[in-house]
């Protein structure tokens, strides 16, 4: 088993990318981990328990800030936490290696449609439908990287809800945050800037997380020694990764979440096709 010191700084960068994409840690913990020889299932476990503290150690300065919007993080959290108590039970009586592929070609493909749309401008939604009027689906903040107030509405609340169903069946299957599918959800779908869609995902999947984790726990599959240097180092990553978001513009965060998207899909991919 690895030592404390390197679970420790294994895990400061995976809070710095978790923070920094809205996807949670666990995009680098679960590999890193299974290479240093944990086994599969634990590792998930683990990772999970991981993007609780990437959320809590990021979300709330994104609150702080203003940029985050809580009433729609909290009308999707209720999506998302269905989803993930049904995907960590499927992890406890099934093996990974179809569902790995199947998650690694979802993301390359929504890497593809990203790439599409990656130099297009965002722009306010002109028309906002009924439901999302109705839940005040709205808000602004203020981005210091061009130093003007951004005024924003959300849209399509009714589609975004079953999607993030999906995106909290994968988080909880898969011990990650799935910030990936909920950016994605949030940018295409609902019409949300890019950094209100990765403030935004730091909130729902640590909430998202925590309704894994109670089935994971139940299980027995939480090791607590591993627990303590993977949190601070989440910790940490995450609160280093928030300072260097706000400064970011709009369009670095998207290059960013391009990269990290890019490398989740194919990191995916082939653990899945080179598993037993």
């Amino acid at each position: 088993m690895t030592s404390p010191a390197t679970l420790f700084a294994v895990s400061v960068v995976a809070g710095f990318v978790g923070a920094m994409s809205g996807m949670g840690g666990g995009v680098v913990l679960v590999p890193t981990l299974t290479f240093l020889g944990l086994d599969i299932k634990h590792a998930i476990a683990l990772s999970i328990v991981s993007v609780i503290a990437t959320s809590s150690g990021s979300a709330s300065a994104y609150v702080r800030d203003r940029i985050t919007n809580l009433k729609v993080g909290m009308f999707l959290e209720m999506f998302t936490i269905l989803g993930a108590l049904a995907g960590a039970a499927i992890t406890l009586v099934s093996g990974q290696r179809y569902l790995l592929i199947a998650f690694g070609v979802v993301l390359l493909a929504s890497w593809v449609s990203m790439f599409v749309r990656h130099r297009e401008v965002w722009r306010p939604v002109a028309h906002q439908d009924a439901l999302s009027r109705w839940l005040e689906l709205s808000g602004s903040y203020h981005d210091p990287a061009i130093g003007e107030e951004i005024h924003y509405r959300a849209t399509r609340a009714w589609l975004g809800g079953p999607l993030m169903f999906v995106a909290g069946l994968i988080a909880g299957l898969l011990g990650i945050g799935a910030g990936a599918l909920k950016v994605l959800i949030h940018d295409l779908v609902m019409g949300l800037p890019p950094k209100v869609s990765t403030t935004t995902s730091n909130l729902i999947i640590g909430v998202t997380a925590l309704a894994g984790t109670s089935v994971y726990l139940a299980a027995g599959l939480i090791d607590p020694g591993l627990t303590a240097p993977v949190i601070l180092g989440i910790v940490l990553g995450a609160f280093l990764g928030t300072r260097v978001l706000v400064r970011l513009s709009n369009e670095a965060v998207r290059r960013l979440f391009l990269v990290v998207l890019g490398v989740l899909g194919i990191e995916m991919l082939v653990r899945g096709v080179l598993s037993p």
